[in-house]
């Protein structure tokens, strides 16, 4: 389903998008919630979610499965996407209803000036910094052994001027070394390991399955940028224009409803994550059992998106620190 935004042309311009849509809201003639028609007639609301092809997303693979998102009216349609930040403009112009994003790139989506809303809690880190679903990883006999070691070297991020780098340079810094000196490279998870055995980069960000491949291919985890900078970092979220939010509360109740179980669902079922991984990404069976999964809470948690602002001000991704909780829809707070 698709959602008209009066500012979509504008909204779409800060974020370099050429062409944007527009459709109707999911709402009937009747004025009446979606999900309740959805009850009572058996139709299911088409609602259209962006994501990105890693661990993080695997609760809604596995609620789509367990018909939790129908037994909330919804007929979930998936869209895969590289990043976030390719994410944010399809939802702010109505071409997708909810998207998924990491939290920096709300943050700068929202210095921007695009009227955004998290809806819904994401993956957040385990805190273990040997064992965390997403890595800085080196080839063996590098000479990097640390964070302030990544001065002066190429390190592959998925997205530039967002999660990745600006945790990285935060741990740098944090480690005593320069996070200006840090030569940044765009290089999208699945190209990541080739890049790194080809010496086109010095070391990658990855997260799982991607790490677990590297740790597979014997490189080495020197910097856990999840687990290290924030304690108990939200990573990601799900996330609605302002307008959808404003025109539609029932269907976003409905979506929240249906991700905080889902995400309830992954983190009882730690075995099914790893099982779901099979169907939306090119992982290897074999290396199901390697893979590290992340929290996956049903709360979005505050504390860690207003760290993640004052980290993104720090490194120069944002002009000023926003008040978080204009960010969160209230009732996903």
């Amino acid at each position: 389903m698709k959602h008209p935004s009066h500012g979509a042309f504008a909204l779409c311009a800060v974020l370099a998008l050429t062409a944007c849509g527009s459709g109707s809201p999911s709402g009937d003639a009747d004025g009446e919630p979606a999900e309740e028609n959805a009850a009572a007639d058996g139709e299911l609301t088409e609602v259209e979610l962006g994501l990105i092809p890693i661990v993080d997303v695997a609760p809604i693979y596995l609620g789509q499965r367990e018909g939790i998102f129908e037994e909330h009216g919804l007929d979930l349609t998936l869209t895969l996407a590289q990043g976030g930040a390719a994410i944010i403009p399809a939802v702010s112009s109505g071409d997708m209803d909810f998207g998924f994003s990491n939290v920096t790139s709300l943050l700068i989506a929202a210095d921007n000036g695009l009227p955004l809303q998290t809806v819904a809690a994401g993956p957040q880190t385990t805190g273990d910094s040997e064992n965390d679903f997403g890595a800085v990883l080196v080839k063996p006999n590098s000479g990097i052994e640390s964070a302030q070691d990544l001065e002066g070297q190429r390190v592959a991020v998925n997205t530039l001027n967002n999660i990745s780098d600006s945790m990285i340079s935060q741990g740098v810094l944090e480690a005593g070394g320069d996070p200006s000196a840090v030569d940044f490279v765009e290089v999208g998870f699945p190209d990541m390991l080739a890049q790194l055995e080809a010496d086109n980069v010095d070391a990658i960000f990855a997260v799982d399955p991607f790490a677990s491949m590297a740790d597979d291919e014997g490189h080495d985890r020197i910097f856990a940028p999840y687990a290290d900078v924030v304690e108990d970092l939200g990573v990601g979220t799900y996330f609605a224009s302002q307008q959808l939010v404003d025109e539609d509360p029932e269907l976003v109740e409905s979506f929240h409803t249906a991700v905080r179980e889902s995400q309830a669902y992954a983190e009882e079922n730690p075995e099914a994550v790893r099982e779901v991984l099979l169907e939306y990404t090119s992982i290897d069976e074999s290396m199901l059992e390697e893979i590290s999964i992340p929290a996956f809470p049903e709360d979005v948690n505050l504390g860690s998106l207003e760290e993640v602002a004052e980290i993104s001000e720090r490194h120069g991704l944002i002009g000023e620190l926003p008040d978080v909780e204009d960010l969160v829809w209230e009732g996903a707070r």
